[in-house]
């Protein structure tokens, strides 16, 4: 009996896992929806951009640092030089110039047009990675052709988007019910030169995350305590953010948070978007690999596209439905490629280390056979 309880543990941690591992990733998009929805709000208040950022990762700072002391609280030590140079980094490009130029480009465009360029930063970095030569794309196999039919697919979907309105679609919903104006739209002239600048502020914004993630597998090598590197990485963001939205806008009464829906937005952002969402990904990442926390980014888009609509009475055409389409395809398409890639390649590792490992047992019993001899 008590060997037949482990097989039924076993079964039920399996199946617990099965379960909570999606649910967390849906919670972690809709954490990103929620997000842009009222940085969206934030922003067209009048809040800068800057003084979202550094209040941001301030919060975020204070939320992961419990975890570096309950983790990592063997492994932590003061970073040297050189640790602090990636730190510093990292937090230029994963926080000034991704999330900085994002915030921009939200406060430009539309809630559902920005959140279509995060689904895009899988794409843009594997295409930088690729000219810079830290992967390969080989199109002699089925998995690197897929991975470029998805980078055609998503580019095509996404200039659909931004070049193609189409016919106003009706909704079955009501819409505009948060009321929402931004007061930097005065007419046609205008929404166009906006739409043009937030579009390049969101596509900077994708290349700085694409640096981003290549400059954090050097970090992780230099710097292997992730909960500790976040929390630093935190706080040079934030101090950056502080000196360059200073030297900007001075005024005072731009760094003056109160309770209202600007301290709500700095709050949620800093602990469950750099938190919580750290914590569930990090944990889906161990369990299924690099690739899993990607294949949920399309529920957050389709959310976005409803909500953007019921809550900010932002319309829907039809290109904004055909080039969403076409990018939730080609992310897939390009998912399964790049999934499949790393699967090979821990196949080949793990052939390789069997390998090492015999070369190696058969090294010692010779070694032991000349001894005896």
């Amino acid at each position: 009996m008590a060997g037949e309880g482990k097989p039924d543990g076993g079964w039920a941690a399996a199946a617990g896992e099965g379960v909570m591992l999606p649910a967390s990733m849906v919670l972690v998009q809709l954490f990103s929806v929620v997000l842009v929805l009222l940085s969206k709000l934030a922003l067209g208040a009048g809040m800068r951009p800057f003084a979202l950022l550094a209040y941001r990762n301030l919060v975020g700072a204070v939320a992961v640092a419990p975890l570096a002391f309950v983790f990592e609280r063997k492994h932590r030590k003061i970073p040297g030089i050189v640790e602090w140079c990636w730190i510093s980094l990292n937090a230029t490009f994963g926080v000034i110039l991704s999330m900085g130029l994002y915030y921009y480009g939200l406060q430009s465009t539309s809630a559902t047009y920005s959140v279509i360029f995060l689904n895009m930063i899988p794409i843009v970095t594997s295409i930088v990675a690729t000219i810079f030569r830290v992967e390969k794309l080989v199109l002699r196999n089925w998995p690197g052709k897929a991975k470029l039919l998805g980078i055609i697919t998503c580019v095509g979907g996404t200039m659909v988007v931004s070049f193609y309105k189409g016919k106003l679609l009706h909704h079955p919903w009501p819409s505009h019910l948060l009321k929402f104006h931004s007061h930097d739209e005065s007419g046609p002239h205008a929404y166009h030169r906006n739409m043009v600048a937030g579009t390049l502020f969101l596509c900077g914004s994708c290349l700085g995350y694409a640096f981003w993630f290549i400059i954090q597998v050097r970090l992780a090598k230099v710097f292997p305590s992730r909960y500790w590197a976040t929390t630093l990485t935190c706080l040079s963001g934030s101090l950056q953010a502080f000196v360059i939205g200073i030297l900007i806008n001075p005024t005072k009464s731009v760094w003056t948070i109160k309770w209202n829906l600007q301290l709500l937005t700095v709050v949620y952002s800093g602990v469950f978007n750099t938190g919580v969402s750290f914590v569930l990904m990090s944990w889906a990442v161990k369990h299924r690999g690099p690739i899993y926390p990607s294949m949920f980014n399309s529920l957050s888009l389709i959310a976005m596209v409803i909500m953007d609509s019921v809550l900010l009475g932002t319309s829907i055409f039809l290109g904004c439905i055909l080039g969403t389409s076409f990018i939730i395809v080609g992310l897939y398409a390009f998912l399964l490629g790049k999934g499949t890639e790393l699967k090979q390649a821990a196949a080949v590792q793990n052939t390789d280390n069997k390998q090492d490992n015999r070369d190696g047992t058969e090294q010692r019993g010779d070694e032991i056979l000349r001894s005896i001899a």
